[in-house]
């Protein structure tokens, strides 16, 4: 079938083009491209607030739902002269031209794009390393219900006020929830991220048995409240963003008053711009409301002379001062042999997240005894980064099982890791020592 006839639109007097405008980019709903952009134009005002003036990563899904996508961190180089960027630079010493943002032109641009998501940095284009929003992530474990959610959300609410900071509550647009956090901006991604994480133990410690702070995944119950999504180089989606879901749900700013009575599958790229029609933008007071974190650091200060340090960085990130032992506990190391402290067996690892998942639908009906007692989230599915490629790996937590139904490690099914894999496990790339410290004289010690 031929492609349709490009249009072009003026946007704001910036022309857009839009190719193939009737390609249908989710298919459970017959949503096209030509909706995609017209979706953001429609709340341009609050999606700007949320995403632009900032760097934002391009999450391209060039086939729609359902099909391969990536991201972008580097503007394409045909882009309109109109369209800004400002470099970036990583930790591996590599920059990239991001792009900004500043007009509803950019976001149909990016649209065009088939970027069904809005992924900001946590800066703004003239300071890109002091963050001037925090961000507390709500991530529910699997059959975790809203309510909980919302009950956690509600003492996340309470943390906040208790330390003088303002927060913005939305919908992620997926399972979770996001909190915005308006801050001044006079610190850096380091102590952004400690705040976080004084925040997310703190909440921890009022509602312990409904939400987490723990980072590795054997470890965690109810909601996870990921401090590390304050991480230099971290983005999640922004309000108004479109997610990759079957429904096309957005992330839908809210109100506290609405966080109690919401249904977040209620917001989607078909309902969310008639809610901003009559109601506006929820957030739009958010830029109003810079706080300071000297309390909430002055927490975590109290924090850690009571032994709760740093905790641990995401695996891409190099090893931080007085960062803990960055090992799972299901392999930490006893005197002279591995103790586990979780009952952990693998499944199985593929390129392919469909072929793990039918993976461990075989290995339960090899065991169905065994896997009648697990929990939901006693499945634990990883997406692991290689040197180029994302992969998969399942694994299960028969710490609900009786050991006497335990099943032993078996071999893995599937066993197709990205091409290479081996090879960069047993030789991984190895991290550049630092420097030596020099002396007021300047001798190395």
């Amino acid at each position: 079938m031929a492609k349709a006839e490009a249009l072009l639109l003026d946007v704001g007097g910036f022309e857009v083009q839009v190719t193939n405008p009737g390609k249908v980019l989710f298919p459970g709903t017959g949503h096209t491209k030509l909706d995609l952009v017209n979706y953001y134009l429609a709340v341009a005002d609050g999606a700007l607030r949320g995403a632009g003036n900032r760097p934002n990563v391009l999450v391209r899904h060039p086939n729609g739902v359902g099909g391969e996508f990536f991201y972008q961190k580097r503007a394409p180089d045909s882009r309109p002269p109109w369209v800004e960027v400002v470099t970036l630079s990583f930790p591996s010493g590599r920059t990239a031209e991001e792009v900004v943002p500043r007009r509803p032109a950019d976001l149909a641009w990016m649209a065009n794009l088939a970027c069904l998501e809005l992924h900001p940095h946590p800066v703004r284009a003239d300071d890109v390393d002091h963050p001037d929003e925090l961000r507390v992530d709500l991530d529910p474990l699997p059959g975790v219900p809203w309510s909980q959610i919302v009950h956690v959300a509600r003492s996340v609410h309470g943390v906040l006020d208790d330390f003088g900071l303002v927060g913005w509550p939305k919908t992620s647009g997926s399972r979770g929830m996001h909190v915005i956090v308006r801050i001044e901006r006079r610190w850096d991604f380091g102590k952004v991220r400690r705040a976080a994480l004084a925040i997310a133990r703190e909440v921890e410690r009022r509602v312990p048995a409904l939400a987490t702070s723990k980072w590795w995944k054997e470890e965690r119950h109810g909601v996870f409240l990921d401090y590390n999504q304050n991480a230099k180089d971290k983005t999640v989606s922004s309000a108004y963003s479109v997610r990759p879901t079957p429904d096309a749900r957005v992330s839908a700013p809210l109100t506290w008053a609405e966080v109690d009575v919401v249904d977040p599958a209620a917001f989607t790229l078909a309902t969310m711009p008639a809610r901003f029609a009559a109601i506006g933008d929820r957030h739009a007071g958010i830029d109003d409301h810079p706080c300071s974190l000297d309390a909430i650091l002055a927490l975590s200060a109290r924090q850690e002379a009571e032994g709760q340090g740093d905790a641990p960085w995401p695996p891409q990130y190099a090893k931080q001062p007085g960062e803990p032992t960055r090992v799972q506990p299901s392999r930490a190391k006893g005197v002279g042999r591995r103790v586990p402290k979780m009952p952990l067996i693998e499944i199985g690892r593929s390129v392919s997240k469909a072929d793990c998942l039918d993976g461990l639908e075989r290995w339960k009906a090899r065991h169905p005894d065994a896997a009648a007692k697990l929990q939901p989230a006693d499945v634990l599915v990883d997406g692991m980064r290689g040197r180029s490629a994302v992969w998969w790996r399942i694994r299960v937590n028969l710490q609900h099982v009786p050991e006497d139904l335990r099943p032993a490690q078996e071999a893995l099914d599937p066993d197709n890791p990205p091409p290479g894999w081996l090879e960069f496990m047993a030789d991984p790339p190895k991290r550049p020592r630092k420097p030596k410290k020099a002396d007021p004289d300047g001798d190395s010690r």
